[in-house]
């Protein structure tokens, strides 16, 4: 779910403009039918509806549920609108069926604007801000459970794989020390263990990697991904779109290669003699390089400057 900027006026009135608003409606124009995975705040559901398409939208989030369906109750009324609780990842159990397809589908990934903002959702480093993290109900567990029960060489992993720190040993060390003698319990905690790594002069940027880097593990997010990837592509009607925008580097490098695969006609090994895959290709891949907020978009919401879109069409007449 993407970060958000006010709109002016227009169409959405006084709620939120998502990330790549006019680059997601070009592409799913001619969608009839779209199934939004990650509901948020609602703006691009809001959106596809105002061009005409009949919405199904996903969320982990309970709140964003009955805010969406507030703010879109007429849509609702009318049988346009459908909003279901549950996560992305598992379509089947938040109630979409195995054999509905959509001309279009969208993954805004990330954190929403509703969910950042609000300190008592931990998604922050703001002093006294609780360490949750959880996007919704299905987690197994919040920020402060996991780091206060994680291996150490668990956590390296984690704070290298998901973070890039360079110092991910000596932080891992520094957390496992520090809750020993008391548990981690909010954000101040997490902060200065990272201040006492990276030194005094450490400050948002870092303290931002460290925090992205808890909220994938405590929602699973990279490895639910992975997952649903595959499961989209077959939720959608031949000659259908799907749309990612990550905020991530591992998030896009899924996405990519993902996309790069199902582009191709041929996935056997490069030395293998005989094709026995299935020698055609399932789509192809409408964005070359991944397509970026402009600097007048970042200007306006600098959480717009992570936003990274590409999209996929699946073979066939659309």
């Amino acid at each position: 779910m993407s970060p958000v900027r006010t709109a002016p006026s227009g169409r959405l009135g006084a709620y939120h403009v998502p990330v790549l608003l006019a680059e997601v409606e070009a592409l799913l124009a001619g969608a009839a039918t779209v199934l939004d995975c990650t509901l948020g705040g609602g703006g691009h559901s809001a959106a596809l509806l105002a061009r005409g398409a009949r919405v199904t939208a996903v969320d982990r989030d309970a709140r964003a549920i009955t805010t969406a369906r507030e703010r879109l109750e007429a849509e609702e009324r009318a049988g346009r609108f459908r909003a279901l609780l549950g996560n992305y990842a598992d379509l089947g159990r938040a109630g979409v069926g195995a054999a509905e397809r959509f001309d279009g589908i969208l993954l805004d990934l990330g954190v929403s604007s509703h969910q950042f903002d609000d300190p008592r959702r931990g998604f922050t480093f703001r002093e006294g801000a609780p360490l949750d993290m959880r996007m919704g109900g299905d987690a197994d567990q919040d920020a402060a459970d996991l780091l206060n029960s994680i291996e150490e060489v668990d956590l390296s992993a984690l704070l290298r794989g998901y973070a890039d720190e360079p110092r991910a040993a000596r932080l891992a060390r520094e957390i496992v020390r520090r809750r020993a003698t008391r548990p981690f319990v909010t954000a101040d905690d997490l902060v200065g263990a990272i201040r006492a790594v990276l030194g005094p002069r450490s400050g948002p940027p870092d303290f931002a990697r460290v925090f992205q880097a808890v909220r994938i593990a405590v929602n699973d997010e990279l490895s639910g991904l992975q997952r649903a990837l595959p499961a989209l592509r077959e939720h959608l009607t031949p000659g259908g779109v799907l749309v990612v925008i990550s905020y991530h580097s591992g998030e896009d490098r899924l996405v990519k290669q993902a996309f790069r695969a199902w582009s191709v006609a041929c996935t056997c090994p490069p030395r293998q003699v005989i094709c026995t895959c299935r020698g055609v290709p399932l789509g192809e891949t409408l964005t070359r390089r991944g397509v970026v907020a402009s600097e007048v978009e970042v200007a306006d919401n600098v959480r717009a400057r992570s936003a990274r879109l590409r999209a996929w069409k699946r073979a066939g007449l659309a």
